[in-house]
């Protein structure tokens, strides 16, 4: 089995993994002490610290997150410290029934609440250039679990210019395991610059309104 196989299957198994196992949100919450003091207790994000908001998020895509930073498919680059702190703890995981009991927890904090007004950008030009990411995120911003292609309406629009940034100047999507960052990528290069990244990020957290 090559290695885009193995991922599939990998994924395959956690998704059967994650509805066959009866969920412990109390034990769930006692494993979420530990990102709490990043993500907050609310799954809100910390701007200061560079965690993104997780409430909201689909458990499916922040289990094979979750995965990635255990391999240091995420996490490997000297210079992504925020990502090289995030695999370090994602070690601290190494039950598959207590990382199944944290997802569900997540799952089960509010969605928080989006402000466009955290970046400078402008949504009317960023409504043109969100076209090519509507094949894989949806018109709405809400994702695609058939294409692995997360919400974004959910997530900081300060961690996505970050995140934007990243896959554009290699800092993630480079690992030939990370087969759905390899092809977020190119999709990021195409935005000439940091004001194009602005906007339509602009534009993506006014579809959460």
């Amino acid at each position: 089995m090559n290695r885009l196989g193995k991922c599939v299957f990998g994924i395959v198994l956690l998704a059967i993994s994650l509805f066959s196992h009866a969920a412990d949100l109390e034990r769930g919450k006692r494993e979420y002490k530990l990102c709490a003091g990043c993500h907050g207790f609310e799954g809100a994000g910390n701007r200061l610290v560079g965690a993104p908001s997780i409430g909201g998020q689909q458990a499916w895509y922040l289990a094979r997150q979750l995965d990635n930073f255990r391999q240091r498919i995420r996490g490997s680059d000297a210079d992504d410290s925020q990502a090289q702190s995030m695999a370090v703890m994602s070690q601290a995981l190494d039950d598959a029934g207590a990382t199944e009991d944290l997802l569900a927890y997540i799952a089960s904090l509010p969605t928080p609440v989006i402000l466009a007004t955290s970046i400078q950008g402008d949504a009317d030009a960023g409504r043109a250039l969100y076209a090519t990411c509507t094949a894989c995120h949806g018109p709405d911003g809400r994702g695609d679990e058939s294409l692995q292609a997360p919400a974004l309406i959910t997530l900081s629009p300060w961690y996505q210019v970050a995140q934007l940034q990243k896959f554009k100047n290699g800092q993630r999507g480079r690992d030939v395991r990370d087969n759905f960052g390899r092809q977020m990528a190119p999709m990021a290069a195409v935005l000439p610059d940091e004001q194009a990244m602005h906007d339509v990020v602009a534009y993506i957290s006014s579809l959460a309104d």
